[in-house]
């Protein structure tokens, strides 16, 4: 795929990032950005514990981190490189929804948790003003446990022949 397809995509992507943090492909004509996460939210032998802060992959910079947490905070998060996309990763245990909102870059989502396992969820903002300082509010119930990491890197790349 030609990078000028590739950038047109992700200038539709960032039209509709404002509203959708992270997305998949959809037949609702709307051009949706995948996270390229090897992570998997799929319990493994070695489940991760809430204490630790999710970790970034091979070639992402950490930005800003929160180990285990309860209860409302803020993080603050470093200025990355022109063109580097904004990662979210937020692991959570305990019966409950947590809201993670970066003002930043208009990014807000919540995060269903639960109470047998910990879960963790990535999400990416590759648009205008992600490379700047910000800081990220989680709003999280006292029963719920909390960990957060701001990375940076590569933006993903849509395969538009998913789309199809």
């Amino acid at each position: 795929m030609s990078r000028k397809a590739l950038a047109s995509v992700g200038i539709a992507c960032a039209a509709v990032l404002f509203t959708v943090p992270a997305c998949t492909s959809s037949d609702t004509g709307v051009a949706e950005h995948p996270a390229k996460r090897r992570h998997s939210a799929s319990p493994t032998p070695t489940r991760p514990s809430v204490r630790q802060a999710p970790e970034l992959d091979d070639g992402e910079t950490l930005a800003g981190r929160r180990k285990g947490t309860t209860g409302n905070a803020q993080i603050a998060f470093t200025k990355g490189r022109k063109g580097d996309a904004l990662l979210v990763a937020v692991r959570c245990q305990g019966k409950g929804k947590i809201k993670v909102d970066v003002p930043s870059v208009g990014m807000s989502f919540p995060v269903e948790c639960r109470a047998d396992e910990a879960g963790t969820i990535y999400n990416e903002a590759a648009v205008t003003g992600a490379s700047q300082a910000g800081t990220v509010s989680v709003e999280a119930p006292p029963s719920v446990h909390w960990s957060l990491t701001v990375g940076r890197g590569e933006p993903a790349r849509a395969d538009l022949n998913d789309a199809a």
